[in-house]
């Protein structure tokens, strides 16, 4: 990833929080079929591990877990808040005209290796701990003991666990650091206007 010092993130919360709000990460895996990408929602523990572990579960129909060996380097990818930023939001624009469109976003790329977990405990675990997070907000929560316990064993056989131990962390903020408060905070206004309210937030703090 092209990664200019201004948008580089190093603060290690920073990159956990990208993680924990956007939590579907972009598995990607390269072997002998050649590259692929899954679309899986991961859980992270920064405490497992030197630099954090990411724990997920896939179909048992998918051929990610039989075709990944142990250890496999892997690629998931986090993306964050993102959106088109047009020159005309930028309140300098008009006197030099020295402005051009852009994309801002957030994004955190996480390097690891790959163990697959068939194992119904593990997978019991994952399932718990997604349905938490994911239910907390709602009225009534869905929890698995609401469903019969036979209907719920049925679907953890049709599920296989993975884990991604964390080797490096990188994490990319483009926020339009680069640019002048004035336009800067010009264009977050602009998207705040467009209903992007969370990019909007998150360029007023960039500075």
């Amino acid at each position: 990833m092209y990664l200019p010092p201004h948008f580089a993130v190093a603060d290690p919360q920073e990159l956990e929080r990208i993680v924990r709000e956007h939590p579907l990460g972009m598995l990607v895996t390269h072997g002998d079929w050649g590259l692929d990408a899954d679309h899986i929602p991961f859980e992270f523990d920064p405490a497992a591990g030197p630099l954090g572990t990411l724990t997920a579960h896939v179909a048992r129909a998918n051929p990610l877990w039989q075709r990944c060996g142990a250890a496999d380097a892997v690629l998931v990818v986090f993306r964050g808040a993102d959106g088109y930023v047009s020159p005309s939001w930028y309140p300098s624009k008009p006197e030099q005209h020295r402005q051009v469109p852009t994309w801002n976003y957030e994004v955190v790329h996480a390097h690891g290796t790959l163990s697959v977990r068939d194992d119904e405990r593990f997978v019991r675990g994952i399932v718990a701990r997604l349905t938490r997070r994911h239910e907390a907000g709602e009225p009534r929560p869905w929890k698995m003991s609401d469903s019969a316990p036979a209907f719920i064993d049925d679907m953890l056989g049709r599920i296989v666990g993975i884990e991604v131990a964390v080797t490096s962390l990188v994490g990319k903020r483009k926020l339009s650091q680069n640019k002048d408060a004035r336009d800067r905070l010009g264009a977050a206004e602009a998207l705040a206007a467009r209903g992007q309210d969370e990019l909007a937030r998150r360029m007023r703090e960039a500075g």
